[in-house]
C-alpha cells in the first residue's frame, strides 16, 4: 500500500440556486493516479472506493480509496500499459469487484477482486472469444451470491461485430464464469454499462450501439439466461447509452444516454412496464450536454447526474424528479481548477453527501474527486438487497457505536453486531416483512434509503398433487405479503394468505408439473419438489 503526498484541493463554490448546493474539490488527480473513472463504492469504512485509469503523466492504472474529506490512498497497480478500468462494486464478503478491459496485464481483460487493504486476486481472464472480452464496467453481486456483467467484445463473431458484439456473463461463488448470452447485433452490442437487479430479480441493462436502429438498446435477462430485448433507441428519443440503469423507488428504470434527442445532446428517460417515456433533451446550453455517467436516486426522492459539457463551463451536476421537473445545480466553472468533464455516475454516500470524480481539470489535468451538498442528511443502506428469515444483513453508516435498536420494516432484530461505527451486521427477524431498516443510536434514528426485501421461504406443501382446481397448503416463512403464485408459467388466481406462514391455493388452469413459486415484494422463491400436475 502507498500513500499520496498531493494536497488535498479544498474549494468551496456555492451555487445561486434557491436551496444553495455547494461543490467540494476535494482531492486533485495531478498526475498518479489520474483520470479517475467509472462505478464509486461506500466500503465499511466509509470511505470511497474507485479506479484510474493509464493515462496522461500516471504510471500506472490504479485502484483507490480516498476518505470523505478527501484523504487518497493508491491501494494496487492494475497494470501500466493501455489498462481501462471502470470502477468497482462491493461485495457481502466485504471486497471490492472490478474489471480490467485490457492492456498489460490482461490482453482481452479480466475480472479482479480486491481487498480494502489492497490485495489483488484475478478471477477470470477474458480469452476474447466464446467467453467475452474487454468488459468495460465492473460485476453486481446477485441475491443468489454469484457475480454478473457484460462485456463489451467477443462472443459471435460476425460481419456486424468483426470483435464480437459482447456478452452478459455469470461469475459463480465457485469461480465458474458462464455466459449467459451472446449479442448478435440485432439485440444490441458493445454492451459497456453495469447491470442492474430489479425487484423482480431479473437484470437489467443497456447497449451502447446496434439493436434494430443501430443506436443501441435496453435489455432483460433472468439469472439463468432468458433474455429480451425491451427498447429500441432511434435517435430522437437518445442515442448510446453510455451508463448503466437505476431502478427508482416506484419500480420503474431510469437512464441516460450520451447521444441523441433532438439537439443530439443526450436524453434522460424512464421505462415503466414497458412504456418508454423521455423526461428531459438536454440542449447543450446551459443544462448541459453528454451524460456519460447514469443517475443516483437520492434520499430525497429526486435523481441527480451529471453532464460532461455545457455552454460556459466544464459540465454540470442537474437534479430530475419523476414527473421530470429539471434543474441544472452546478455548472463547473471552465477554468479547470474545479475540475471538468464529470464522468462517473454520483455517489449517494450515507453521510448524506454526493460524491463523484471527473476526468479532466485540477492543477495537473488529471481530474478531481468531489463532493455536492444537496442538504440530505445521514441515512443508512445494505447490502445484500434481499434474505431469508434467519440469515444476516449488512448494514453502512455512521455513528454506529452504542446503537440500541435495529428494525426491518417495524419488527425489531434480536441480534445484531456493531462491529464499527461505520459497520454493522443484523439477522433478520421472525415476522419480518419487506420495508425500510431503521436503525437507533445515540444521535437518532437512521433510515435506509432503499427498502429491504424479505425473501419467502416455501418449506412444504399438501397435497403433493393433483388436478387443476385441487386446493392446496403451502407451508413457510414470510409469506404474509404474498402477492403471486404460480405453477410453472400458469399464475393461480385464487388464493388467500391465512398467515406468515400459511397460504392456501387453487391450482388453475394450464398448470404444468413444477415447483411451486411464491412472490411477495420482490424475487419469487420456490418449493423445494415440484408439485405433480394430473389429469
Amino acid at each position: 500500500m502507498r500513500k499520496l503526498w498531493l494536497a488535498v484541493l479544498a474549494f468551496v463554490v456555492m451555487t445561486t440556486f434557491a436551496n444553495a448546493q455547494t461543490y467540494t474539490a476535494l482531492y486533485d488527480f495531478g498526475g498518479d493516479p489520474e483520470d479517475p473513472w467509472g462505478m464509486l463504492a461506500q466500503g465499511p469504512d466509509g470511505d470511497v472506493y474507485g479506479t484510474s485509469n493509464f493515462r496522461g503523466s500516471a504510471t500506472s492504472a490504479d485502484a483507490f480509496k480516498v476518505t470523505p474529506s478527501g484523504a487518497l490512498t493508491v491501494l494496487q497497480s492494475l497494470g501500466t500499459s493501455g489498462e481501462l478500468l471502470g470502477g468497482v462494486t462491493l461485495s457481502t464478503d466485504g471486497r471490492f469487484y472490478g474489471t480490467i478491459a485490457d492492456g498489460s496485464s490482461a490482453a482481452h481483460g479480466a475480472i479482479f477482486k480486491l481487498t480494502a487493504g489492497g490485495n489483488l486476486t484475478i478471477l477470470h481472464s477474458f480469452t476474447g472469444g466464446a467467453d467475452g472480452g474487454v468488459p468495460l464496467a465492473p460485476p453486481i453481486e446477485g441475491i443468489d451470491g454469484n457475480f454478473y456483467g457484460t462485456t463489451s467484445e467477443g462472443g459471435s463473431l460476425s460481419t456486424a461485430c468483426p470483435s464480437g458484439c459482447g456478452t452478459v456473463y455469470e461469475l459463480t461463488s465457485s469461480g465458474t464464469l458462464i455466459v449467459l448470452h451472446t449479442f448478435v447485433g440485432t439485440d444490441g452490442a458493445f454492451p459497456v454499462a453495469p447491470l442492474v437487479q430489479g425487484t423482480d430479480g431479473n437484470f437489467y441493462g443497456t447497449t451502447f450501439t446496434a439493436g434494430y436502429k443501430g443506436n443501441g438498446t435496453i435489455f432483460r435477462i433472468s439469472p439463468s439466461g432468458k433474455f429480451l430485448s425491451l427498447f429500441n433507441f432511434h435517435g430522437t428519443n437518445g442515442s448510446n447509452p453510455e451508463a448503466g440503469l437505476i431502478q427508482g423507488s416506484d419500480g420503474a428504470f431510469y437512464g441516460t444516454t450520451v447521444n441523441g434527442g433532438p439537439y443530439n445532446a443526450g436524453v434522460v428517460f424512464k421505462l415503466a412496464h414497458g412504456s418508454f417515456t423521455v423526461l428531459h433533451n438536454f440542449t447543450g446550453g446551459s443544462d448541459g450536454i453528454g451524460p456519460v455517467g447514469g443517475l443516483v436516486e437520492a434520499t430525497d426522492g429526486d435523481f441527480y447526474g451529471t453532464t460532461q459539457a455545457g455552454t460556459g463551463g466544464d459540465g454540470t451536476i442537474f437534479r430530475i424528479t419523476p414527473a421530470a421537473d429539471f434543474a441544472t445545480l452546478y455548472t463547473l466553472p471552465g477554468n479547470g481548477s474545479m475540475g471538468g468533464g464529470p464522468g462517473s455516475t454520483l455517489l449517494q454516500h450515507t453521510n448524506g453527501l454526493l460524491y463523484g470524480t471527473t476526468i479532466g481539470g485540477g492543477t495537473g489535468s488529471g481530474g478531481v474527486f468531489f463532493s455536492f451538498d444537496v442538504g440530505l442528511g445521514p441515512f443508512v443502506t445494505f447490502l445484500p438487497a434481499a434474505r431469508q428469515v434467519g440469515h444476516t444483513v449488512e448494514i453502512l453508516g455512521q455513528g454506529f457505536t452504542a446503537t440500541t435498536a435495529v428494525s426491518f420494516n417495524g419488527t425489531p432484530a434480536t441480534t445484531f453486531d456493531v462491529l464499527t461505527d461505520t459497520f454493522m451486521t443484523a439477522t433478520v427477524p421472525d415476522g419480518a416483512t419487506s420495508g425500510f431498516i431503521k436503525v437507533t443510536t445515540p444521535s437518532g434514528m437512521l433510515t435506509s434509503n432503499k427498502q429491504f426485501q424479505v425473501k419467502p421461504q416455501i418449506t412444504s406443501f399438501s397435497p403433493a398433487s393433483g388436478p387443476a382446481g385441487t386446493s392446496v397448503i403451502i407451508i413457510g416463512v414470510s409469506l404474509s405479503q404474498t402477492s403471486k403464485i404460480t405453477f410453472n408459467s400458469a399464475i393461480a388466481t385464487n388464493f388467500t394468505v391465512n398467515s406468515d406462514t400459511q397460504v392456501t391455493v387453487t391450482v388453475p388452469a394450464g398448470a404444468a408439473t413444477a415447483k411451486i413459486g411464491a412472490t411477495t415484494t420482490g424475487a419469487p422463491s420456490y418449493s423445494q419438489s415440484a408439485f405433480v400436475v394430473t389429469q
